[in-house]
């Protein structure tokens, strides 16, 4: 048996049959429901704060270029029509008090250490944007009911050697996200999108693979080890030793110090 013989074979046996009469929209729905559910359902859609410790690691031409140990604060808002997106997040890189972090608010983004606070680029502050909105997991947790997003399912197939069903998702803004999960589990294995990327002018593919899938806390969870990639070309990763769930994490994490010198850009 060929390999390719194999891959169908596989496929066709997959526990992912289509239901009779199901469209393509009621297959979306119907894996959008089960993701939830493989995440922890009610308590991954009421998660608060999550934080992830471990390692992060940088690649530029798919080599190493940064390795440090990592703490990511994250926390989710309730819904507000002036906040661009509903989530911030504090990046903290290295481990010494003084080794500073980012920190990107609802709007806007900052390089914080013992100099003061630098706005980001807004390029850098755009990126971190349209990764966030078509995050599969922000996705699921703030957009299920925005007006305008459509999801679709697309079919089995073997990704990351296990079986797979894909769907796409589709908002009103013309993003398109393609996610697959495992066929038992329904966690995300991977998630693909294209962006355009102003300064070069091109197109470029955004492509991130979860692994190491373990409990976080509350019967959510979440994958240890997170990589991304750009045009096929490795960019970052990383690898939690410990994810936590709905730890009350302090407003003032998210937020400048008071005092604090506000740099130029």
């Amino acid at each position: 048996m060929t390999r390719r013989t194999f891959a169908a074979s596989l496929i066709a046996s997959l526990p992912c049959a289509v239901f009779a009469g199901e469209t393509a929209r009621d297959r979306g729905q119907r894996l959008i429901d089960k993701t939830i559910e493989g995440l922890g359902g009610d308590a991954f859609r009421k998660m608060r704060t999550r934080t992830e410790i471990g390692r992060a690691s940088s690649f530029y031409r798919d080599q190493l270029t940064g390795y440090s140990q990592s703490r990511i604060y994250t926390k989710y808002l309730e819904p507000d029509s002036d906040a661009k997106i509903l989530e911030l997040q504090r990046q903290v890189f290295g481990n010494k008090k003084d080794d500073g972090a980012v920190l990107f608010t609802t709007n806007e983004g900052y390089d914080v250490t013992y100099r003061g606070a630098k706005p980001l680029a807004d390029d850098k502050v755009q990126q971190f944007r349209e990764t966030t909105l078509h995050d599969i997991f922000y996705i699921l947790r703030e957009r299920l009911s925005e007006p305008g997003i459509e999801f679709e399912g697309v079919g089995a197939d073997i990704v990351e050697n296990q079986p797979v069903e894909a769907f796409d998702i589709y908002d009103s803004e013309n993003r398109n996200i393609r996610v697959w999960v495992n066929a038992d589990t329904f966690l995300p294995v991977k998630q693909r999108y294209y962006r355009f990327d102003p300064v070069i002018g091109e197109r470029r593919e955004e492509v991130t693979r979860y692994t190491t899938w373990r409990a976080a806390g509350n019967g959510i969870m979440w994958p240890h080890a997170i990589s991304r990639e750009r045009d096929t070309e490795m960019v970052s990763e990383l690898r939690s030793e410990r994810v936590t769930v709905n730890d009350p994490l302090p407003d003032s994490l998210f937020e400048l110090p008071n005092g604090i010198k506000v740099l130029k850009k």
